[in-house]
């Protein structure tokens, strides 16, 4: 593959993941400050007073904070158009944080009045004092903050949470709210990029892993579980991912990883989706054949990574997805007549480029079935995972880059060979 794309400078790469003081490494204090300030300054840019996050993701983008899942709505996070900062959380969270994170001045208690509280009740009174209780924390803080007779931009559109503000005389606009963080996540910062650089390299110790362990009898949960270990031994969240091997390659397995047992002659194939290092969630994929890959296998391989590389080089700043999307197969590619499929929109997840951050699906979307219709522009610091794959007697193969977009095309944040298929031998 005679390509050309974004080049390192020298000495600039992956660096140690502890904290030294004889390196500049990720800045977590600038991570913050600077994510902070972006969604500050499109939230001045609008006609809202404040913005109430209930995102777990906008929550970590804007606060730091380490949003793992709840109850439902026992976090959440009010920002003002002046940068204050008001977080709620549940008793023990909170006091935690207000032990450990002396950049957040106002941490109070949550009242859960969204998802499994609400719902596990069973009393529509209950629920009722649940969204009024937590309406009433987010108004007192919003008239100590001098916005109480501002618009509120929430990113959650719960027609009862709507009702409660509205009924307490506050003017809710859930659209500018989401379009605000959408805007400001869509561009990394020099910080986030390196997380997602190193979210990368944990998942190459995974397929290096999977390459030590993988062997004919062996179980997909077995080598899966190794793999997980290594993942989390280099300080990784693992929120997703998955092994198959053989005939849960190719279409993929509905339960993903089994406990089927690898064979000789097998595919397998691994998707590092969903890790996280320090909130940025990984989507990476590599293939591997138990021992020498037939030519058919070989030729799918290669076609999926072309596939690949073909979309690679046309992503640039100024390139639209309509016109990128091009490079991703037609219905004739995508093997449609396999699917009994008409249209591309049927054919999700098979081939396309998505955006990575502290979510897994972020902007931008390259995909044959919105794409073409619904196109956007690319723009530079942009970062995304590029994913095709190709089926080949019976099994598949599916390939996957981690990029971020420069000046002068991509910059490929993954590393593990892509060439060929990584033969494992036993």
């Amino acid at each position: 593959m005679a390509m050309t794309f974004h080049e390192r400078d020298f000495m600039e790469g992956t660096l140690g993941t502890q904290a030294v003081d004889w390196e500049g490494r990720i800045d977590t204090q600038r991570l913050r400050e600077e994510r902070k300030q972006r969604a500050l300054e499109r939230l001045q840019e609008t006609d809202l007073g404040a913005m109430l996050l209930l995102s777990d993701p906008n929550i970590r983008y804007v606060t730091g904070l380490a949003m793992t899942g709840g109850s439902g709505a026992d976090h959440y996070t009010l920002l003002t158009e002046e940068g204050d900062v008001v977080h709620w959380d549940t008793a023990d969270h909170t006091s935690n944080q207000r032990a450990n994170c002396p950049w957040l001045q106002d941490i109070r208690y949550a009242c859960p009045g969204l998802g499994n509280v609400p719902r596990a009740s069973g009393s529509d009174s209950a629920r009722r004092f649940l969204i009024s209780t937590m309406v009433e924390t987010v108004t007192t803080a919003m008239d100590e903050y001098g916005v109480a007779d501002e618009k509120l931009g929430l990113d959650v559109g719960n027609s009862g949470l709507v009702s409660g503000f509205e009924g307490a005389g506050v003017e809710v606009d859930v659209s500018t709210c989401n379009a605000v963080m959408e805007d400001a996540r869509k561009i990394k910062t020099e910080d986030e990029i390196e997380c997602l650089r190193m979210v990368a390299a944990i998942c190459e110790a995974g397929f290096q892993k999977i390459t030590e362990t993988a062997k004919p009898g062996m179980r997909e949960n077995e080598v899966w579980g190794e793999a997980v270990g290594e993942l989390w031994r280099h300080g990784a969240f693992v929120g997703g991912g998955y092994l198959t091997s053989g005939p849960n390659t190719w279409p993929k397995h509905q339960a993903n990883t089994t406990d089927r047992m690898i064979r000789p002659g097998d595919l397998v194939y691994a998707d590092m989706y969903n890790i996280g290092y320090l909130g940025y969630r990984s989507c990476y994929y590599r293939t591997f054949a138990m021992g020498e890959p037939t030519q058919a296998q070989q030729d799918a391989y290669e076609t999926a990574r072309d596939n690949l590389y073909d979309v690679l080089e046309r992503i640039e700043p100024g390139a639209t997805t309509d016109e990128i999307a091009q490079g991703f197969p037609d219905m004739d590619g995508e093997h449609a007549d396999f699917y009994d499929a008409d249209d591309h929109w049927q054919m999700t997840t098979n081939h396309w480029a998505h955006g990575l951050g502290l979510q897994l699906y972020e902007v931008p979307l390259i995909w044959r079935g919105l794409s073409p219709d619904h196109p956007i522009e690319i723009e530079e610091g942009m970062t995304m995972a590029v994913e095709t794959q190709e089926p080949a007697d019976r099994q598949g193969v599916r390939v996957e880059e981690m990029v971020v977009v420069r000046e002068n095309g991509v910059e490929i944040l993954s590393q593990w060979p892509v060439e060929e298929i990584t033969t494992i031998d036993y």
